[in-house]
């Protein structure tokens, strides 16, 4: 079974949806926020879902370099979690569920891109 559209892929799905989850997260951080951490978080959270659609339609090395900025957004996003946690704008436990989410959605783009190679 092949996949026709970035929309089919389980990296794109979960990444997508932890975006949403970033938003929930963000919209409950204080307010001087607005312009710091919570733009940096979201913004880091919208290009996950983001590079990973614009690859898919791309040149096999091209791929890999989308999926590779991917994986950096995630790094630099869960990095803002933990300073989140630490600032006490959320809870630990929601922060190191949302990393743990990361985390498995990083080593998912990990295989993806070896997969890619592998073919090339």
């Amino acid at each position: 079974m092949s996949i026709n559209t970035y929309k089919e892929l389980r990296i794109w799905d979960t990444a997508y949806r932890l975006a949403l989850e970033i938003y929930a997260v963000t919209a409950h951080f204080p307010s001087h926020e607005k312009f710091g951490l919570i733009s940096q978080m979201r913004r880091a959270a919208v290009s996950v879902p983001s590079n990973i659609a614009e690859g898919f339609s791309r040149l096999p090395k091209e791929q890999v370099r989308f999926l590779t900025i991917a994986k950096g957004s995630i790094f630099e996003l869960t990095c803002q979690c933990m300073m989140a946690a630490d600032l006490s704008y959320c809870e630990r436990n929601t922060m190191a569920y949302v990393i743990d989410r990361y985390d498995g959605l990083a080593a998912g783009i990990h295989r993806s891109i070896e997969k890619i190679l592998m073919r090339t």
